[in-house]
């Protein structure tokens, strides 16, 4: 009996597939991601250097604590609320917005009731709106 040989198939791996699978999940990953870029800035804030300026006798100055809480003129006002700072600020003022408004907050305070206070003063019409700083300790020569 004559048996046939069987043919040999030459063995080998199909790439294929496995390169479009590949070029499929490249796809769907630079479809799928966004290409924004969010950027952070670093601030140091700047210590005032100089004299201090003449005091005027009628003046509105908002002073906000570590804890969030505001005071207007030396008044502690109750609640952080935008309302409630604008009718306080609104009683003091007597509608005179050329007075001179000045914003005192803690180092640990939230930026947002500073930003609060900002707003607030504003929206009233105030042009004349200061930051209180700190003199420096360079300055002093100490």
């Amino acid at each position: 009996m004559k048996f046939r040989r069987q043919s040999q198939q030459e063995v080998s791996v199909n790439l294929t597939p496995l390169i479009d699978v590949v070029f499929l999940l490249l796809i769907f990953f630079m479809v799928s991601t966004t290409f924004t870029r969010e950027t952070e800035l670093q601030i140091d804030l700047p210590e005032a250097e100089g004299t201090e300026a003449e005091q005027e006798n009628k003046r509105i100055e908002v002073e906000i604590s570590a804890d969030g809480v505001y005071s207007i003129n030396g008044e502690r006002l109750e609640g952080v609320e935008r309302q409630a700072l604008n009718e306080r600020i609104q009683s003091v003022a007597e509608g005179n917005t050329e007075l001179p408004f000045i914003i005192t907050a803690d180092a640990d305070a939230r930026h947002e009731l500073v930003v609060r206070a900002m707003d607030v003063a504003g929206s009233l019409g105030f042009t004349g709106l200061s930051i209180s700083t700190q003199n420096s300790p360079d300055a002093n020569g100490e």
